[in-house]
């Protein structure tokens, strides 16, 4: 049968089993070999009764010793509890073993019997015992005890063992398919494609595991590392226009500040790709405050003067006016017309904005999504920047780089990645690293506390009012839940409203409000309308307020290393002290360490190799961005050798110019679900 056979085919899966495995994204047989075990139970091992452990699950052998009595419980309103007890025994020990409403199950043994057994031991030095242990016979073929256990993802309705019998009727009736070719597997000592999936699922043992894991590690790797060369080829090869780059001294003349030796590196190397008569496709990295607006300015300034429009994207209204409302007035002296295009905007203004864009009046539009409709059209757009670009998906990039002809793309991010990472979300990119503050950028001073510390917290907030500064606090949920102690934004406003700060202004926002209702409350907050801003992390980026000089996360252990960072950027951007306070009561000596980490360093790269590496990159950004590759099997943080030896391979078997057919499938497939853009 064919991978692509769906489910259904498998005897005893109909439609309400075959909805339960779609939530687990499982369709199809192909779904089904390529489902994965999150972990491993090693039950190989065979522990004696008198060396077990408590709560360590283990294998045992032992012969039952008494005979398995059933006793009845009624309990008045619910189903009869029924008790089946007896005990085993082996060289070293005897154990007491209950089993609860499994009197079947239990029937299956015998006195004088001998069988192997699974379970976690229970009790303290007054008496031990064991519920509900798996078992078979001595003579069965191992299939719950002596071997290793795939532990699956599950969703309710279905257990581990109807996932394990699924996949082995798909192993069992499925050729996989072999994407690297023999040569390749060769050179690198890398299993098939059958074996691998066969030990994945039904390992024979810990060292066939991890070959298994390795070359399926090595093909994700291999696979997603030749589309990024492919994506890189077809853009070495276009052409465009040579940009003229003399005469930017005029742009820096124009500056009140001189710029970095950082930012001026990365300027050098836009501008060299403008000269290169390719398009550039660039990814500027750069803690928040290091100036990646101004480089972005420069670039803008060079485009304007080779008479090319520039379009400049932002996530939210409020950073497109902060980038008009900065840029403008320092460009426009200098002959590069400036305009806003934003979705609040009325649509006469709109029309008419659109209207003058087409016909060229502008050279530098800045805007939000509004940039991407069909009825935006530009008369010589030659330039497109995208800014925090985990906020936009790669179909919006290209959807703006279609309204030029090959446009040089720049892409600006203040969520600092590991090189290593930004390597992998951007192969197809060039990357450049601002890596130096500019001078009188506030050092933020990092406190971690815990409850015990809220009435001096409160008394420091009224402070900072007194003095006239703001103050953000940031909590994890919106809504208070019966099941979870986290602050929630909207309980927490109301409390300090009406209890704690009832003479101060305090003001309430979380993603559930509309865009219109957050821009005004953002706008309100940054013309000091308000002492307090009490949020979710809807925050997190594009929010200039020079006034705000402290920062307090609340629950601050349930948010990831990079994502506090991205918080704290929020402060310190005027010329006042301001201080940043994670208020945790999570005892776990990891957890504290990790936040104690933060309150280290202000080196936005330094945090996000630490937080890579304790979270993973499913985790990184918080939550998963637009780009971020799912990698089913491999971890970019762990496996970091199979990585490169992948990459070296693709690249090159891409630059062969010979991709073998299963290959080229499965990089086309990956293509055309959009993790990448082939502009």
């Amino acid at each position: 049968m064919a991978q692509t056979d769906s489910i259904r085919t498998i005897a005893g899966i109909g439609p309400k089993k075959a909805a339960l495995f779609a939530k687990l994204g499982i369709e199809t047989l192909g779904d089904l070999l390529h489902f994965y075990p999150r972990d491993y139970e090693d039950r190989t091992r065979i522990t004696p009764i008198a060396s077990l452990e408590v709560d360590q699950p283990a294998c045992f052998i032992a012969s039952v010793v008494t005979t398995p009595q059933t006793h009845r419980i009624p309990k008045p309103g619910q189903k009869t509890l029924e008790v089946t007890k007896f005990a085993v025994a082996d060289h070293t020990g005897r154990l007491n073993l209950t089993f609860f409403n499994a009197a079947y199950s239990a029937g299956k043994l015998e006195r004088g019997e001998t069988y192997c057994f699974y379970g976690a031991l229970t009790g303290d030095y007054l008496g031990y015992a064991m519920t509900n242990p798996l078992f078979e016979p001595l003579d069965a073929a191992g299939t719950i005890t002596r071997r290793i256990m795939p532990i699956y993802p599950l969703t309710a309705g279905l257990n581990n063992k109807a996932i394990m019998q699924a996949v082995a009727a798909a192993l069992a009736r499925c050729t996989p398919t072999e994407t690297l070719p023999e040569a390749l597997r060769e050179n690198y000592g890398l299993c098939d494609a059958a074996t691998a999936l066969q030990e994945i699922h039904r390992p024979s043992s810990i060292e066939a595991l991890e070959e298994a894991r390795r070359r399926l590690i090595f093909e994700e790797f291999y696979i997603f590392s030749a589309a990024l060369a492919i994506v890189r080829a077809k853009r070495s090869v276009r052409a465009v226009q040579p940009f003229q780059t003399e005469g930017m001294e005029e742009f820096y003349r124009a500056l009140p500040f001189r710029l970095t030796n950082a930012q001026m590196r990365v300027i050098e190397e836009i501008l060299a790709d403008f000269r290169s008569g390719k398009p550039m496709s660039r990814l500027v990295q750069g803690d928040v405050g290091s100036g990646k607006t101004m480089v972005a300015a420069a670039a803008a300034f060079c485009a304007a003067k080779n008479r090319k429009q520039t379009a400049l994207m932002a996530p939210t209204e409020i950073l497109a006016k902060q980038h008009f409302d900065r840029l403008a007035p320092l460009m426009e002296p200098l002959g590069v017309r400036c305009a806003l295009l934003t979705g609040s905007m009325t649509p006469q203004q709109k029309l008419t904005r659109r209207k003058e864009l087409a016909e060229g009046v502008y050279d530098l539009i800045i805007g939000t999504h509004a940039l991407l409709t069909e009825s935006t059209t530009f008369q010589n757009l030659g330039f497109v920047i995208a800014d925090e670009q985990h906020r936009f998906g790669v179909s919006q990039r290209a959807a703006l780089l279609s309204k030029g002809e090959q446009p040089h793309l720049l892409i600006m991010s203040a969520t600092p990645i590991p090189r290593t990472l930004a390597l992998i979300l951007y192969g197809d990119l060039d990357v450049s690293v601002i890596d130096e503050l500019p001078p009188g950028r506030q050092k933020v001073d990092t406190f971690l506390v815990d409850e015990r510390y809220r009435k001096r917290l409160n008394g420091f907030i009224r402070k900072q009012a007194e003095e006239q500064h703001q103050t953000f606090i940031v909590c994890p949920a919106i809504e208070e839940s019966e099941t979870d102690s986290l602050k929630s934004a909207e309980q927490w406003a109301q409390t300090l409203r009406d209890y704690v700060f009832p003479d101060l202004r305090v003001a309430l926002l979380h993603g559930k409000m509309k865009g219109a209702e957050k821009e005004q409350i953002m706008s309100a907050f940054a013309a000091h309308e308000y002492d307090i801003l009490v949020s979710t992390t809807v925050i997190e980026v594009g929010v200039d307020v020079p006034n705000a000089t402290l920062m307090i996360v609340e629950n601050a252990d349930r948010f990831g290393l990079s994502q506090l960072h991205q918080l704290r950027g929020r402060i310190g951007r005027g010329e006042a002290k301001s201080y940043c306070i994670l208020v945790s009561d999570n005892p776990s000596k990891e957890t504290r360490a990790r936040l104690k980490a933060l309150c280290a360093t202000n080196d936005g790269f330094r945090i996000a190799e630490e937080d890579l590496n304790l979270r993973g990159p499913g985790d990184f950004f918080g939550s998963r961005q637009h780009g971020l590759p799912a990698f089913r099997i491999g971890n970019l943080a762990q496996n970091m050798t199979v990585l490169a030896q992948a990459q070296e391979a693709a690249k090159q078997t891409v630059a062969s110019g010979a991709l073998p057919d299963r290959l080229e499938e499965a990089v086309n497939a990956l293509l055309q679900n959009g993790e990448f853009s082939l502009n």
